[in-house]
C-alpha cells in the first residue's frame, strides 16, 4: 500500500527531547550513542546509519519481550537486556537519535506475515501484526524511516535479505523473501509519535487479539517474573 507522509518537520523541539520511556538523556544511552558513531564526525547522515545497525544487530528480536507497561519500551532498559520487539528497538534507536541530536519519532503500521513461525501465529491466533514499530529519524530536510526489527543472523535462518538503511531512502520491510514467497504486506499505516503509546498500544491489541488472550500474555509475563516463557529462535519456520 502507499505509505502515509507526515508534514510535520524537525524542528519541533519534542522530537529532539528525552521522556521517561525514550531516555535519551540516560547515561548509558548517551555512552552506547558515542561509541557508535564515533567515526562519523559531525555527520548526521553517518551517525543516524551506524545507529540503525548497532539496533538492528547488536538488540536481538525477541516477540515474547515484555509489552504492557511503559518500562517494557523504556530505552535504558530495551539496551541493557539486548532484547526485544520492533517497538522496543524503535524505542531505543529513537533515544539514541536524540541524544546526537537527530530528531526521531516512531511510527506504527499494521502489518501481515512478519517473519512468523508456527508459533508465533497460533500464540496471536492471527497473521496479523498491529503497531508495528519503525523508526523515523529527519535528515537532509526530510523524514527517512528505518526499520531495524531484524536481526541480521535472524534474517539468514528465514531466508529473508536483512534491511539496509543509507540515511536517504526509507528501510521498509521486503515484500517478498529470498525463494520468492511473500513474506510482508503492509496493511495499514497509523499515526506518528513523539513517545510510545502504550495505552494505544494496548487497546489495539485487546481488539484484534482479543482482551482475554493478551490478559493471558500478562499473567504469563508476571508468572515467569518477567522473562519471556517462549524461545522465537528455535520455533518453527514457516
Amino acid at each position: 500500500m502507499t505509505a502515509k507522509f507526515y508534514q510535520a518537520d524537525g524542528s519541533d523541539p519534542k522530537y529532539l527531547s528525552s521522556t521517561p520511556i525514550i531516555d535519551s538523556d540516560h547515561e548509558k544511552i548517551i555512552e552506547y550513542a558515542d561509541s557508535v558513531v564515533s567515526d562519523a564526525g559531525d555527520d548526521l547522515t553517518a551517525k543516524a546509519v551506524n545507529l540503525y545497525y548497532a539496533v538492528r544487530d547488536d538488540i536481538w528480536y525477541d516477540p515474547y519481550y515484555p509489552f504492557y507497561l511503559p518500562e517494557h519500551y523504556r530505552a535504558s532498559n530495551v539496551l541493557k537486556s539486548g532484547r526485544g520487539f520492533c517497538i522496543s528497538k524503535a524505542s531505543l534507536l529513537c533515544a539514541l537519535g536524540r541524544s546526537c541530536g537527530i530528531p526521531s519519532r516512531v511510527g506504527f503500521a499494521t502489518v501481515r506475515n512478519h517473519l512468523a513461525t508456527r508459533q508465533l501465529i497460533e500464540f496471536l491466533g492471527s497473521d496479523l501484526f498491529v503497531f508495528h514499530g519503525f523508526n523515523e529519524f529527519y535528515i537532509e530536510g526530510k523524514w527517512v524511516r528505518a526499520t531495524p526489527a531484524f536481526n541480521a543472523e535472524l534474517c539468514k535462518k528465514h531466508k529473508v535479505v536483512p534491511l539496509d538503511f543509507n540515511g536517504r531512502e526509507d528501510s521498509l520491510f521486503h515484500a517478498y523473501n529470498t525463494e520468492k514467497q511473500k513474506f510482508m504486506e503492509y496493511v495499514e499505516y497509523h499515526e506518528i509519535y513523539a513517545d510510545i503509546p502504550v495505552d494505544a498500544i494496548l487497546t489495539a491489541w485487546k481488539k484484534v487479539y482479543g482482551r482475554d488472550r493478551v490478559e493471558k500474555w500478562i499473567k504469563d509475563i508476571e508468572a515467569s517474573g518477567g522473562k519471556p516463557s517462549r524461545n522465537f529462535e528455535k520455533e518453527d519456520v514457516l
